[in-house]
């Protein structure tokens, strides 16, 4: 029909304005057009169908031939960045920490006298010093070598031993990566001996002003080397109290783990010392001699645990570690704000006196009681948590002084006392929904057997950190005490009482003062 009417106005058009021979040849050239034009359709459609079957021919080969060496060197580039944002977030972290001890070196100056200021000062440098060395020749051993199957202690990695991966040439290589990370030993040992000289600190602030300076270093080798060591291999190691009862102990970041044992251990230390001469005389004499110095400490201290805790997820692979590290980081800031207020109210009423010394450690009390139970609480038990933990360390801070027992920076009650509620704390506040799921070590999700999420199971929790607590007093305590009781024996704990009198300073330091103030004409 459509030649037809093709035709009909073809030929009114030559009716109008020509012959039939010239329509006709018309109509031949336009026919002679239409077939070109089909052939050229159909090579068109030709051309598309070979392009089409050539696209799948080449994705049929990818799928059966490249597409797994594709993946894996997907994979492998993902583990390698995963790598690289662990080791790049544990060596920020590791430095945290390790800044701490700028904290704690200048809220212990504040604390003391004035004519002991070069002395401790020098102790916090001493401390690591002497506990790096002790970390590195033995330390680490115990604390993360090989246990096989003692579940005591580690028995490899002595001197750094082991440490190295090496290709069949006996060459150096970086670490191979897989779904389980590529941490080397070496970034375990940096973030981890950090903690390790932490914890050794705290004892220098519970026996300033009064001890030798060659003894505390010797302490402080055995406090590395051997006492914190042998804490962290039954629990941060995999030893015993991680398997307890197919539970375990929980404590995040090292309440009981770092701060009871230096507390413990500083406890010792200070009872076998006995109090500075005049200490529960003349209590007046006894006083901060810097405030400032106390107040930069502490926020040194508070900005450094922010590599403390949230550094202890020791892994910073998904974005679900980064959430994990982010609460971590809310609850720290809560409790340690709830804490500091907690003791400044409470001084407030007890002496009717602005205490800012009071308001220090009740922050530092906060800090400590969240540090178990950080990375499994929500925030409005962190308030509660820190909240307690001021009341804590109050209370115990007044004890010793019922007791005659000098701790110059109140080591052992923020530390100690406070390591013991937050080892408590983590089981009691633990998010797991209700009572009947319990998280721990999990995180954001419940501990699970065959069966799904485990329930009934928080008493077993609750009763492995009590179990926790009652070992490290009396291993840190016991084997601090030992310690500290034989170097008194020996004659080589205590400086003399002139040197007392003195000042260790102007007895033992060249300068003779810390400060050289310009006096009035």
């Amino acid at each position: 029909m459509m030649k037809s009417g093709v035709i009909v106005v073809l030929s009114a058009l030559a009716v109008a304005n020509g012959s039939p021979e010239e329509l006709q040849a018309e109509i031949q050239a336009l026919r002679q057009q239409l077939r070109q034009q089909k052939v050229l359709i159909k090579e068109q459609g030709d051309r598309l169908l070979e392009e089409e079957e050539a696209q799948s021919r080449r994705l049929q080969f990818v799928d059966a031939a490249t597409l797994s060496t594709q993946v894996a060197a997907w994979d492998t580039t993902t583990y390698n960045l995963g790598g690289a944002m662990d080791s790049l977030w544990l060596c920020l972290c590791g430095a945290l920490v390790m800044f701490m001890h700028a904290g704690f070196a200048m809220l212990e100056t504040g604390c003391c006298r004035a004519k002991n200021a070069s002395n401790v000062l020098m102790k916090n440098l001493v401390n690591v010093c002497v506990g790096t060395l002790g970390w590195w020749l033995l330390g680490w051993a115990f604390a993360y070598g090989s246990q096989s199957g003692t579940e005591l202690f580690g028995s490899s990695g002595f001197f750094g031993e082991g440490f190295y991966t090496r290709d069949a040439s006996g060459n150096i290589t970086p670490v191979s990566c897989g779904s389980d990370g590529c941490q080397s030993t070496m970034l375990s040992w940096f973030f981890q001996w950090a903690f390790c000289t932490a914890g050794a600190t705290i004892v220098s602030g519970a026996v300033a002003e009064r001890v030798k300076g060659p003894t505390y270093a010797a302490f402080a080798f055995v406090m590395t080397s051997f006492i914190y060591p042998m804490v962290v291999a039954w629990t941060w190691g995999g030893g015993w109290l991680a398997v307890f009862e197919g539970v375990g102990y929980m404590d995040f970041a090292g309440s009981g783990v770092v701060h009871l044992t230096g507390g413990a251990a500083g406890l010792a230390g200070t009872i076998v010392l006995g109090p500075r001469k005049g200490r529960f005389v003349n209590p007046e004499e006894f006083d901060c001699h810097n405030l400032p110095l106390v107040v930069l400490g502490t926020f040194a201290l508070w900005f450094g645990w922010y590599g403390f805790n949230p550094g202890s997820t020791l892994t910073m692979k998904s974005a679900s570690d980064g959430a994990l590290a982010a609460q971590v980081a809310m609850n720290t800031t809560l409790a340690a704000a709830t804490g500091g207020i907690t003791v400044f109210v409470l001084r407030y009423f007890i002496t009717k006196k602005y205490d800012v010394g009071g308001l220090c450690n009740g922050i530092l009390a906060g800090l400590v009681s969240i540090t178990a139970g950080c990375g499994s609480m929500e925030c409005g038990s962190a308030f509660a948590t820190g909240l307690v933990g001021g009341i804590v360390y109050q209370l115990a801070s007044m004890l010793l002084q019922k007791l005659k027992i000098d701790d110059p920076v109140d080591a052992s009650p923020v530390h100690g006392f406070c390591g013991i509620w937050g080892c408590l704390a983590v089981a009691f506040f633990d998010w797991g929904k209700g009572f009947d799921h319990y998280h721990a070590w999990s995180g954001w999700g419940c501990m699970t057997d065959a069966n799904g999420c485990k329930t009934g199971i928080n008493g077993i929790g609750l009763g492995a950190n009590c179990i926790m607590v009652l070992v490290i007093i009396a291993w840190s305590g016991t084997i601090a005490a030992i310690t500290f009781a034989v170097l008194k024996w020996w004659g080589a704990l205590r400086v003399d009482e002139e040197t007392e009198d003195m000042g260790m300073d102007a007895k033992s330091h060249s300068p003779p003062k810390a400060y050289a103030l310009p006096t009035a004409a």
